[in-house]
């Protein structure tokens, strides 16, 4: 019995907000409202965004689409999550982001469900992704690479666009990484 209820101890403690030990261990839904685990991304390089449909900064979705059109084949997955924390410019429903992203852009990475990437409810995947670089992020469009592993994350500010030379280098070097 004892070990029955360390076991359960042990399983709880392992899911606590800032106990992950991978990015892989995070399950979120999707903005259609699927739970999906990052798991799903292993093997790939990944480049995660908070997003906002109402930002200065909201023309970089063209971008971050025509980079994964482009870089796909080879393994890069961009993860998108809205999140409202940034002078209320993502103020929407799941429904109406996805119906910006799609009708705007015509986004076809992965968009999540909206989630707070700062403050009292950040999300356990964003106090993760702090954690690991130091970094949070300090407006929309903040960027996280990981690579092929998930174990290296680097931090990208938001002005800093994925057409920038540096970047798309440093991307297709972490794709050719095997």
């Amino acid at each position: 019995m004892k070990f029955i209820g360390l076991t359960l101890l042990a399983t709880f403690i392992m899911v606590l907000p800032g106990s992950a030990q991978s990015i892989y261990e995070f399950s979120i839904p999707t903005i259609e409202g699927t739970e999906t685990s990052l798991s799903e991304y292993q093997g790939k390089v990944i480049l995660i965004v908070n997003v906002a449909s109402r930002c200065g900064l909201t023309p970089q979705y063209e971008d971050l689409q025509a980079l994964y059109e482009e870089f796909a084949d080879q393994g890069l997955v961009i993860l998108g999550f809205p999140a409202n924390d940034f002078m209320n410019q993502e103020p929407g429903t799941n429904a109406e982001i996805a119906a910006f992203c799609e009708e705007k852009y015509s986004v076809t990475f992965p968009m999540f469900s909206k989630i707070s990437v700062k403050g009292s409810e950040q999300h356990a995947l964003y106090q993760y992704l702090e954690a690991e670089t130091g970094k949070r992020p300090t407006w929309n469009f903040h960027k996280y690479l990981v690579d092929r592993s998930g174990e290296s994350i680097t931090s990208i500010s938001p002005q800093t666009r994925v057409t920038e030379p540096q970047l798309r280098r440093q991307i297709e070097e972490l794709l050719q990484e095997e």
